[in-house]
């Protein structure tokens, strides 16, 4: 696979080409690639030095948003009009009101919103709570049914902190969201954002006491995925299995069957063609190590019914792990699929993840990875 860098961005971006933006800790990353992904020149890092949880592409408006941390100033939102040449940082941050008790730690992730709507950015924060823009990332406002929710004081933080990480927009209604909390659940509102309720129904907490195995919230929720195509059938990587949802998250089965191991971070899914679904098995909560020390993807082709290993290309030995943002499809056909390592490994599939190949090595520890077309 080649890999040709440059240091700046390119200013413009041409109609077929398929652009990936890499977070990590050490700065953004943006590989382009025009030739049906067989080749992808790179460009980066942007915001050297800094963490990049999260890193996206909004084909609404042709920008690019970074979540951009820093020891000193606090986490922002960076955008970029010119694919990387040049970038602003939001005029008005995300930052909760005074007199909350809170401060953004960090800006998890970054979800523009439905076609209809094209100024209308969704972002995730720790401590969890959802914030929105209405001019394209310019000025962020705190969601206040969230942050006033009966049961806030209650939440309690995963291993990596109490974090909104996923967001799901609902093409049929802009007053349709979801969201993924750890260690908290799935929220769900139906009415804009003014009112959450949990769907966490059938999803197990197995940390807690048998008799509260299956709580209102408290789940931990590792990452939330959507099918585009069939909009109410949802999926889940949670630390208790992976689960999926048929009827827009009222309720939930659990799906791990055959699966070498119930844990895992990320979870993606090509519903553009032949629907799959892939994950990334790891041991358990305790070593999160790679099973057999051979880091593999598994999928599945009827909504979780049975799964299969897909590691072909994959070194044998690999105890590296992905995190939650860190594997993504492209949807295209055949189908696309990308994920960093927490060893700075870049790895593809063009083929619906029959092979791998690498796309760069050597990357710092990878955070998220996003696919967009042009």
């Amino acid at each position: 696979m080649t890999n040709k860098k440059n240091a700046k961005g390119s200013g413009f971006a041409r109609k077929g080409e398929m652009l990936l933006m890499v977070g990590t800790k050490k700065g953004a990353f943006l590989f382009r690639s025009v030739d049906d992904r067989r080749t992808w020149k790179s460009s980066g890092p942007f915001f050297r030095g800094r963490e990049i949880y999260h890193f996206t592409y909004d084909r609404r408006n042709r920008i690019l948003l970074a979540s951009v941390s820093s020891n000193q100033w606090g986490p922002t939102v960076a955008i970029s009009s010119d694919m990387g040449t040049t970038w602003r940082e939001s005029t008005s941050p995300p930052r909760f009101p005074e007199g909350s008790g809170l401060s953004v730690t960090r800006v998890w992730h970054i979800t523009p919103g439905t076609a209809d709507i094209p100024d209308r950015i969704f972002l995730g924060v720790e401590p969890a709570c959802l914030f929105v823009s209405e001019d394209s990332g310019e000025t962020w406002t705190v969601n206040t049914a969230m942050l006033n929710h009966r049961t806030r004081n209650k939440w309690q933080p995963g291993n990596g902190g109490l974090c909104l990480h996923s967001i799901l927009t609902d093409g049929r209604s802009n007053d349709r969201i979801h969201t993924g909390i750890s260690a908290v659940g799935t929220m769900f509102s139906g009415d804009g954002g003014r009112s959450w309720e949990f769907q966490n129904r059938n999803v197990s907490a197995d940390f807690f006491p048998e008799a509260i195995k299956y709580p209102e919230f408290g789940q931990c929720v590792h990452k939330l995925v959507r099918n585009e195509r069939k909009p109410d059938v949802l999926f889940q990587q949670n630390h208790c299995g992976v689960f999926r949802s048929r009827d827009n998250g009222k309720n939930w089965t659990n799906i791990t069957s055959n699966l070498p191991s119930r844990f895992g971070f990320p979870i993606a899914l090509d519903a553009s063609h032949n629907p799959r679904v892939y994950v990334a098995p790891l041991e358990g909560d305790f070593s999160r190590i790679p099973i057999a020390g051979r880091f593999s993807v598994w999928a599945s082709d009827n909504e979780g019914k049975e799964w299969f290993p897909l590691n072909s290309g994959i070194p044998e030995v690999s105890y590296y792990d992905v995190l939650r943002e860190g594997m993504k499809a492209d949807g295209e056909d055949p189908c696309g699929v990308y994920f960093g390592t927490t060893t700075g490994q870049l790895y593809q599939t063009r083929n619906g993840g029959d092979t791998w190949s690498s796309i760069s090595d050597g990357l710092p520890p990878i955070y998220s990875v996003e696919v967009s077309a042009i």
